[in-house]
C-alpha cells in the first residue's frame, strides 16, 4: 500500500477526526514518535470503542471500566488495529493529546513536538505482524517527511512517562520493529 501525506492526513488511512487536539506551538518541529497501546475495554480488541473514545462518543454504559475514563479527552494521531488497519484522528501538523505529563531528552510537554501512534493491544499480549508492518511503513514515511525525526527519537510511552505509563509494554518487540524499519531505509 502506498502511503503519502496530504494536508496533514495520511492518504491511505481511514480518517476519523477527533475534536481532541489543538495547535502546536509556533515553529515547533515534529521530532519525536511515541508508540502506545490501547484496548477498550482493556484486553478486548475490535470493539470500535477506541475510536469512540478518541471522538468523545464512548457509551459509558457499555462496560463498567468506562466510568473511570468518562471525562478524559484524549487522542492520538493514528491507531493501528490488530489486522493492520490504519485509522487517523488528528492531522500530523496539529498537537494530539496522547502523551500527557511527559519528558524526552530534557524537554517536557512531548505533545508539542511528537506524533503519537496507538497500537491496538495491551502490555502483555504479542502484537501482530500486520501491526508491525504497518507501523514500520508509516514510520518510514514520517522519517522521510520530518527531518528532525530520527530513528533514535522513536520511543515508547513508558519511556517518556516512566512510573505513570507502561505502554507499549514488554510484549512490544522493539528489535523486530527496528529490523523492519531498517529493511527499507
Amino acid at each position: 500500500m502506498s502511503v503519502s501525506i496530504q494536508d496533514g492526513w495520511l492518504t491511505s488511512a481511514r480518517h476519523c477526526p477527533s475534536p481532541n487536539y489543538n495547535d502546536r506551538p509556533p515553529g515547533e518541529a515534529i521530532s519525536l514518535l511515541v508508540v502506545h497501546n490501547i484496548s477498550l475495554p482493556p484486553g478486548q480488541f475490535g470493539t470500535g470503542c477506541v475510536e469512540d473514545f478518541f471522538c468523545n462518543q464512548l457509551d459509558i454504559n457499555r462496560d463498567p471500566y468506562f466510568e473511570q475514563i468518562r471525562d478524559l479527552r484524549v487522542s492520538a494521531h493514528m491507531f493501528i488495529t490488530r489486522d493492520g488497519e490504519l485509522v487517523q484522528f488528528v492531522p500530523l501538523d496539529r498537537r494530539a493529546w496522547h502523551a500527557g505529563a511527559s519528558e524526552f531528552d530534557g524537554r517536557t510537554e512531548c505533545n508539542d513536538f511528537s506524533i503519537g501512534i496507538e497500537l491496538e493491544g495491551c502490555d502483555d499480549l504479542p502484537y501482530t505482524e500486520p501491526q508491525y508492518r504497518r507501523l514500520a511503513e508509516v514510520t518510514r514515511l514520517l522519517l522521510s517527511c520530518y527531518p528532525a525525526l530520527t530513528p533514535e527519537r522513536i520511543t515508547g510511552h513508558s519511556d517518556i512517562a516512566p512510573g505513570r505509563k507502561t505502554d507499549p509494554g514488554p510484549a512490544f518487540d522493539w528489535r523486530h520493529f527496528r529490523s523492519q524499519l531498517s529493511e527499507r531505509l
